[in-house]
């Protein structure tokens, strides 16, 4: 099986939005900041939009499901299936999506669309789709041995309904062990006329978190500790930013699906919240924020004026979020070149190996430990051995000084080529090092810098 290797084109892309006609809903009352008439967006190609006023929605490194007109209806088939994927380049995972695709890809469609999903089931076991916020008939909510029968492998089922909300849903099975191998994917729902004030930009992104052992392209789905974290199925810096132009209005929407909450931060940006995983909020009680908690099974939308020129960082807060292979033993075993752990097995998956846990193969030392241990079965200390102390020398440092308790700690993993792609273009040299895990993102650049990077997308997407 080929690796998933999602282009570099997330969605539909170009310059900012026409005029938007605007809504009484009370929610959006704030007046938009005004913006400099000399750096205006401009009017980008009609393919952006979904209605007058109302762009697309970009999903870095997930693609748009496609549909047809049947009689009235938006047509979407569905697979349930394998989807082998990269984190990062090189670490392959054997994930569960749709299509293709984990995420699954994003569906957008409008309020009032009547909608007919004929989903099939290419897993070894049963499955049943649920389409998470929205209210419609009892026989549609994909609740298996409640609803419907599950559907089997091989086999399909037809789910269809009229779509009477609009905002950030998201569609994912309801099997509880499948939503951590990854089957989930965002399902958008937009107004009839534009939320006011209109955005220029409108992102959606899905977070994810992985517990995969050394040697093993498996997640362990039984596991409560993680450490591998995903925005959009990419673990920084592998993250595709997301990119706008100078004063436009932007909107990201972000949804949960795993077994942690995620306090997402934005640097250099003050947003408000203006969604729910049940819709708009209808209320101007706006309070300003630059950190949001994104709780399980939620979703969150922000907006902001992107008034303040930069490349800011937008992450989960959490010190262990922002890392990848932070968990106790995975870091000595992948150091060492044990073959007591090998891949294509759940078992191996979960952690179940042969032999003696420390022993020459597959000896890691037990916690975190950092330079020091993991060899054969010989007893560690917490404390550093006098014969490891260059190893732990700050930087630039040659001499036998005494260790700093605590050093090391972080460290920097430069990057930079292996996940270039044109929305990297113009970054500080450097800047992979300093971004792991749940990190991403959002560059406020100018027309100049945006347009070279649109043209470098159209480039990158006839070599595609």
């Amino acid at each position: 099986m080929n690796v998933n290797r999602r282009g570099f084109l997330g969605g539909a892309f170009g310059l900012a939005s026409v005029a938007a006609a605007v809504t009484t809903d009370a929610q959006q009352a704030r007046p938009e900041r005004e913006r400099p008439a000399t750096t205006r967006p401009l009017s980008g190609p009609p393919e952006r939009f979904i209605q007058p006023g109302i762009p697309g929605v970009e999903s870095p490194d997930v693609p748009k499901m496609p549909w047809r007109m049947e009689g009235g209806v938006k047509v979407f088939e569905i697979a349930a299936e394998l989807v082998r994927t990269e984190f990062l380049p090189g670490r392959i995972v054997d994930t569960w999506g749709f299509n293709g695709s984990m995420p699954g890809p994003t569906i957008e469609v409008v309020e009032g669309d009547r909608v007919r999903f004929i989903v099939e089931n290419r897993l070894p076991e049963p499955f049943a789709m649920h389409w998470h916020g929205l209210e419609i008939p009892i026989e549609m909510d994909g609740m298996p041995g409640i609803s419907q029968d599950p559907i089997a492998p091989g086999g399909t089922f037809t789910y269809e309904f009229t779509l009477r909300q609009n905002g950030t849903f998201f569609y994912h099975s309801h099997m509880a062990m499948q939503e951590m191998m990854g089957m989930i994917g965002l399902f958008i729902i937009h107004p009839k006329a534009s939320y006011a004030p209109r955005v220029d930009r409108d992102f959606g992104l899905v977070f994810q978190e992985w517990a995969i052992l050394p040697n093993n392209t498996i997640p362990n789905t039984l596991a409560m500790e993680f450490n591998w974290l995903t925005i959009n199925g990419k673990a920084g810096p592998a993250t595709t930013p997301m990119v706008v132009q100078l004063v436009e209005r932007v909107r990201i929407r972000m949804v949960n699906l795993g077994m942690d909450h995620h306090p997402i931060h934005l640097h250099g940006n003050t947003f408000y919240v203006t969604g729910s995983e049940a819709g708009r909020i209808k209320t101007t009680a706006h309070e300003p924020a630059n950190t949001v908690l994104l709780g399980v099974a939620q979703a969150r939308d922000v907006e902001f004026d992107a008034v303040n020129e930069g490349d800011w960082m937008f992450h989960c807060h959490l010190p262990h979020h922002m890392m990848n292979q932070m968990a106790s033993m995975v870091g000595p075993i992948m150091m060492s070149h044990a073959s007591g752990m090998t891949p294509g097995a759940m078992q191996t998956g979960m952690g179940i190996v042969g032999g003696r846990a420390l022993n020459e193969s597959s000896g890691p030392a037990f916690g975190r430990t950092i330079g020091v241990g993991a060899e054969a079965e010989r007893p560690v200390s917490n404390t550093p051995l006098a014969s490891q102390q260059r190893t732990f020398l700050a930087p630039g440092r040659t001499d036998e000084a005494p260790l700093f308790p605590g050093f090391p700690q972080d460290m920097l993993m430069v990057m930079d080529d292996a996940v270039a792609k044109p929305e990297t273009y113009g970054l500080k040299p450097g800047w992979s090092g300093g971004m792991m895990g749940m990190m991403t993102l959002v560059r406020v650049v100018k027309p100049e810098l945006f347009a070279k990077i649109r043209e470098l997308r159209a480039e990158a997407a006839k070599k595609a």
